[in-house]
């Protein structure tokens, strides 16, 4: 009981995939599939994680 509602979301959500247009940047696609940067991502410094400094103190699992 109460699946009636899940499936009935699930198929309109899959209708809508399959019948809805949309429009696929092939070039942005090739591009993180082959690995290469996009230009937008080059000029954005990474983020430093609070946590990346804590990363040597990671307990080590020894099972004997």
């Amino acid at each position: 009981m109460g699946r009636g509602r899940a499936k009935a979301k699930q198929t309109k959500v899959a209708r809508d995939l399959k019948y809805q247009t949309h429009e696929t940047d092939f070039g942005a696609l090739a591009n993180e599939l082959h690995g290469s940067p996009s230009p937008s991502t080059d000029s954005v410094a990474p983020e430093s994680d609070e946590y990346d400094g804590w990363a040597d103190y990671t307990p080590s699992s020894s099972r004997d």
